[in-house]
């Protein structure tokens, strides 16, 4: 099997358009917006108001979307979707959007998130005679909205989704609307944009940027919405729960030109990094963050410790991302692939290392050896983040807890084995306090499940980890 040396990845994000007359332009240029979110695979489907067609491959959108294959994607109205292919996922059978086809009606389904009790549905519906066509998760909603009896669309959608059970943002098109859900924690991150007389939604608010949309709002945990030539209206179909949106969204996942529920993510980062200093005390000579993710918080320790912030590690930004055999030499090259010293800033210095997170702990040890080789004397490693403990169920490929780092190991066992002179790790509570809430009731909670085991939601027995989620056929 093949490893990635980061460790940890997103699923996806998606993207939805209603009443335009160029969707497909507009989703490609919001697809390279959350191209971050995932890089494996991408699929734009366009509605007429006849039909559905759909572009989709494996590789970046660039590739996907090259040598005019857009230009056959002519209507109204599109969803889209990049993805990361967990392992056994991959395949253009499971790129997503997922088109399904019906004497009935089409329709096709972008999904973000992991569904809980997916595997127990999917076995129900195949005993009913259901046959699934991929091996996603994301497929049990299509066939749970076919084989509702419910009289309109909106109350089968409204049935099948109260029955799933997980993190889902998901956009569904038909060609007579659209209708986009947030799970009832809203623990993935979905918003709502204006173009002009246009609708967009997104997994994040830096892909209306992109295309000169406008943020109208986040979509509410729980709340469905039914866009159309009607315009767009607004229900629920469970009732309103508490907020519990993913923390490493703020800390990793979300690019830093996003907001989330009003909070910017780079200025969220940086009180990350600002609470940091606050909690420990550390005489150093340069702060230096990992890029990219962890560069706004090593700004913000900076700030408060009064330690100047230099550019000691660059990222080398041709190299994509690296699948390696997992072998300890192999992934030393992978991370010198992807990161260089600066020897001039680091040579002779007490260095304070930032980063977002530690998984497995090899990407750590081999920055500090980097960091050392270049002639630091000393290297401290503060972390944004508390130690991720346990594994997360709600679509980031965070791994099972015997290959966490901080699940087996003490925070100085760790410091040992990755070969710095300190590690520290942000607290819970300073990392809830940094990150900030709403004003608004509405979004005032976060899943901390990866760092405190504590989920908000059940976890079934036969639940699949991100990396193992899709059916085996």
């Amino acid at each position: 099997m093949l490893a990635e040396v980061r460790g940890i990845n997103e699923e996806c994000g998606v993207f939805g358009i209603w009443g335009h007359p160029e969707p497909a332009a507009l989703s490609y240029y919001g697809l390279h917006a959350l191209q971050h979110r995932g890089q494996e695979g991408a699929g734009i489907v366009v509605t007429d108001g006849e039909r559905l067609r759909a572009v989709k491959g494996e590789g970046l959108v660039n590739d996907v979307f090259s040598n005019g294959k857009l230009d056959k994607l002519e209507g109204h109205a599109a969803v889209a979707h990049v993805r990361y292919a967990t392992a056994g996922g991959s395949g253009i059978e499971n790129v997503q959007p997922l088109l399904f086809n019906s004497t009935t009606g089409s329709l096709a389904i972008a999904h973000n998130g992991n569904i809980v009790n997916a595997t127990r549905l999917k076995r129900n519906l195949e005993q009913q005679g259901s046959i699934f066509q991929t091996t996603s998760d994301t497929e049990v909603l299509a066939h749970l909205i076919k084989k509702s009896k419910l009289a309109t669309f909106e109350e089968r959608a409204k049935q099948a989704l109260s029955l799933l059970e997980g993190a889902f943002a998901v956009c569904i098109l038909t060609d007579h609307g659209m209708l986009v859900a947030q799970d009832p924690q809203g623990m993935r991150p979905l918003s709502l944009g204006k173009l002009g007389d246009a609708w967009v939604v997104a997994s994040e608010t830096n892909a209306f940027d992109i295309i000169g949309a406008e943020l109208v709002r986040s979509i509410d945990p729980g709340e469905l919405l039914i866009i159309n030539n009607d315009g767009c209206r607004s229900t629920r179909y469970v009732e309103k729960k508490d907020r519990a949106i993913c923390t490493m969204e703020y800390v990793y996942f979300s690019r830093p030109d996003s907001d989330i529920d009003g909070i910017n993510i780079h200025m969220a980062r940086k009180r990350l990094g600002k609470q940091l200093a606050k909690e420990i005390q550390i005489e150093a000579d340069v702060v230096t963050g990992v890029p990219d993710s962890s560069i706004s918080a090593a700004i913000g320790f900076s700030e408060a410790s009064g330690i100047p912030y230099e550019l000691g590690l660059i990222k080398n930004r041709y190299v994509g991302r690296t699948f390696i055999q997992p072998s300890q030499d192999l992934r030393e090259r992978g991370v010198k692939m992807k990161l260089s010293p600066v020897n001039q800033v680091v040579k002779g210095k007490r260095v304070i290392m930032v980063d977002d997170s530690i998984v497995r702990g090899t990407t750590s040890r081999h920055i500090v050896k980097l960091l050392k080789d270049a002639g630091a004397t000393e290297v401290h490693v503060v972390i944004s983040s508390p130690p991720l403990k346990n594994p997360c169920f709600y679509g980031i490929d965070i791994s099972s807890d015997s290959e966490l780092i901080a699940a087996n190991n003490s925070v100085d066992e760790i410091r040992k084995l990755i070969g710095a002179d300190t590690l520290t790790f942000l607290s819970v509570e300073g990392m809830v306090e940094a990150i900030g809430r709403s004003d608004e009731e509405k979004n005032c909670g976060h899943c901390l499940a990866c760092f405190t085991g504590e989920y908000p939601t059940d976890i079934f027995s036969d639940t699949k980890l991100p990396h193992e989620k899709e059916f085996v056929r």
